[in-house]
């Protein structure tokens, strides 16, 4: 990423005018960003390695699995097939925020001033092999999405454990940041 490149979710983008099907649950995925934003600026190296007990994920890991609920999320915007077993990507912690930030923007992007005929039409499909799950984008929400927000939680948690809270300056309310 280059020095004139910005990731989303400094702060929430300004809110739409009407309420949408498509823009509720964009909006619900913009404060997921903004959050995952906070509580992954700044990480050190023994925020990253920070796990409460042996068989809890550590922060890494907990990155590698909201990488992945963000690439649900989106496919199911138009609905694309998530594939079983999931591959793999090998990034840095770095790359894969920027990446899941941007999946998350993405998502919201799609969202944006759908109505509901159009997001009963998304959904989320699993295939494995020559089998392929779908379900209606419902499962999205009360899934991937909620299961995000669930993750980053964690990861502040973890932090604030470490030795590293997040910027005490973030309003999630408001969707800001004090500078």
């Amino acid at each position: 990423m280059t020095a004139k490149e910005t990731l989303p979710y400094h702060q929430i983008p300004e809110a739409p005018t009407d309420y949408s099907s498509g823009n509720v649950i964009a909006r619900m995925i913009d404060g997921l960003g903004y959050r995952y934003y906070w509580a992954t600026e700044g990480l050190r190296t023994e925020d990253l390695s920070y796990r409460p007990s042996e068989d809890a994920s550590n922060v890494t890991e907990t990155l590698d699995h909201l990488f992945g609920l963000s690439v649900t999320i989106l496919n199911a915007t138009t609905s694309t097939p998530n594939i079983r077993p999931y591959e793999k990507v090998e990034m840095t912690d770095t790359e894969k925020r920027v990446m899941t930030l941007k999946n998350f923007k993405a998502a919201s992007d799609q969202l944006k001033g759908a109505d509901e005929t159009t997001v009963s039409k998304m959904k989320v499909i699993f295939k494995r092999g020559e089998q392929t799950s779908e379900f209606p984008f419902w499962n999205n929400i009360n899934g991937p999405i909620a299961d995000a927000i669930y993750h980053t939680g964690q990861i502040v948690s973890f932090r604030r454990t470490s030795g590293n809270p997040v910027n005490s300056k973030m309003n999630v309310f408001i969707g800001k940041t004090k500078e």
